[in-house]
């Protein structure tokens, strides 16, 4: 029989953690192919951060190392400074890592132009720690520490990450993608692959943020989850290219 699909080489032989709907997992299978496509998995370093994705060194089929709570950019940063300049170096992070605790070393990683590739997972909420209300919770969104909802004139305003990022002259590529649906899943593989084979070919900083699902700390099912990131998610973070400096090096 003709095989029309199989597990990428990219992704460990291991049992999901995640929540059942939580698309971690589908994210992880986008990086999977996308370093077995671009045949760099025995020459690729990922970051683990810490949140929901702490565990994704077990999942990840390439060398991996764990990073206290904000400081992948600054790991990945030592990592990719002393190995061979065909090493690929990547961190994978959530909204609670990247944009609270590790503000401070993203933006600086940025305006460095490291040369490193960051897969953002955004799904607004700190998800591993109880569902607390994060940066990128939306206005309105009820939390474990916001149970009327997200108060902008209390909370301000949720931090358009990718925006940000892209003002700094010194970041090579930038795209806000989604999972909320197979079209949007088979953008978000483009936008991946794009990231990385930029940084194979030598550009600076890159970075792919994903907007993700969370039902447990939600309170909906997975389905009402995709929903939620269509009709909500996306009209605050538009999807699309915010940065791309094509083949300047």
């Amino acid at each position: 029989m003709k095989v029309v699909f199989q597990k990428t080489s990219g992704l460990q032989d291991k049992e999901t953690h995640y929540c059942p709907g939580c698309t971690h997992g589908i994210i992880h299978r986008l990086v999977g192919e996308t370093l077995e496509e671009l045949d760099v998995l025995e020459d690729t370093i990922g970051v683990a951060s810490v949140g929901c994705s702490v565990l994704s060194y077990e999942y990840f089929n390439c060398d991996m190392t764990q990073a206290a709570h904000g400081r992948a950019p600054a790991v990945a940063t030592g990592v990719k400074r002393v190995l061979p300049k065909n090493r690929i170096v990547f961190t994978y992070q959530g909204d609670g890592d990247l944009a609270s605790i590790g503000m401070g070393e993203i933006i600086h990683a940025a305006a460095r132009g490291e040369h490193i590739t960051v897969i953002f997972v955004n799904n607004a909420t700190y998800g591993m720690t109880g569902g607390q209300m994060a940066p990128t919770t939306l206005v309105g969104q009820k939390t474990s520490t916001t149970p009327k909802g997200r108060d902008e004139s209390v909370q301000g305003a949720p931090i358009r990450v990718s925006e940000m990022l892209a003002t700094l002259d010194s970041v090579h590529y930038i795209e806000r993608v989604s999972t909320h649906d197979v079209a949007n899943i088979i953008k978000a593989k483009k936008a991946i692959k794009k990231a990385f084979s930029y940084q194979k070919e030598g550009a600076g900083f890159t970075f792919v943020e994903v907007l993700s699902t969370c039902p447990t700390n939600w309170g909906l099912d997975p389905e009402e989850s995709l929903k939620y990131v269509k009709d909500k998610m996306v009209a605050y973070y538009p999807l699309g290219v915010l940065k791309d400096r094509g083949g300047d090096n």
